[in-house]
């Protein structure tokens, strides 16, 4: 059986790594800190803490994957003729849009996509953290497993 304590420190494994919102990487250091300093103490934080670990570095490399295919849509539009904003100063106000490019419809729905997968990420780190409250292993969907 597993006391509250460790149950309560899986929890805040988990919850430590909205810290990110306060402190850079707090995603990875609040999970790190609290995962090297308890693992020893307990099999069932020491299997939270790598999850939320593997998790952390899984989503970073997702992001910097999602990061470099929709960049290049973005830039490419931007100098494609550069007639995507045409301002003749003031006398003459006149602004001139141009036609969207499917460039950037693909750019943007990769910044949708981008946007779900965060807030998938929000909802998976709350359901992991409700999951070690109630004393169960818990094991995030698409994680690499790093640290074994």
């Amino acid at each position: 059986m597993i006391d509250n304590h460790h149950k309560n420190l899986a929890t805040f494994i988990h919850l430590s790594t909205f810290s990110r919102f306060v402190i850079p990487f707090g995603n990875f250091i609040g999970p790190i800190i609290l995962w090297a300093a308890n693992k020893e103490k307990s099999q069932f934080v020491d299997q939270h803490g790598k999850q939320a670990i593997n998790f952390q570095i899984s989503v970073l490399l997702y992001a910097i994957i999602l990061g470099t295919i929709s960049v290049p849509f973005f830039i490419f539009r931007l100098f494609d003729g550069m007639s995507v904003l045409d301002f003749r100063g003031f006398n003459n106000f006149h602004i001139n849009i141009g036609e969207p490019s499917p460039l950037l419809y693909i750019g943007g729905g990769l910044g949708v996509l981008a946007v779900l997968a965060f807030i998938v990420e929000l909802a998976l780190i709350v359901k992991a953290s409700l999951t070690a409250r109630d004393g169960e292993i818990y094991k995030y969907p698409l994680t690499i497993n790093f640290l074994k």
